[in-house]
């Protein structure tokens, strides 16, 4: 469904829910079961309509990132044509290997020592 015919089929639902909720509180049995029934129908059609409306506003937020992208990147291009190259690194050095540690000590409970 489009996202405007969510928005009428919710106006409707919710108008036929008012209706019969009126109807209700007068004590009218059957009006309070189309209530119960109208409102699992509007809890589905809220859903729908929540689903729908968050991807509309997806599809419009990456249309504007887009745009906004292809600016940054044009502008990237212009500072990376300035920038002068780098440097090579004309003498490799060496490694040292680090000198060996000791194994770490374990430290050993003391035995209690009961006085008399």
């Amino acid at each position: 469904m489009a996202l405007s015919a969510t928005i009428k089929k919710l106006e409707s639902l919710l108008h036929a829910v008012s209706n019969d909720l009126k109807k209700a509180e007068k004590g009218n049995s059957a009006a309070s079961q189309r209530v119960r029934t109208g409102t699992i129908k509007l809890e589905k059609v809220a859903k729908l309509y929540r689903k729908e409306s968050v991807s509309a506003g997806k599809k419009t937020k990456k249309k504007a990132t887009k745009k906004k992208a292809t600016k940054k990147k044009a502008a990237k291009r212009k500072v990376a044509k300035k920038k002068a190259p780098a440097k090579r690194k004309t003498t490799a050095k060496r490694r040292v290997p680090a000198k060996a540690k000791a194994p770490a000590r374990r430290k050993t409970k003391r035995k209690a020592t009961r006085r008399r």
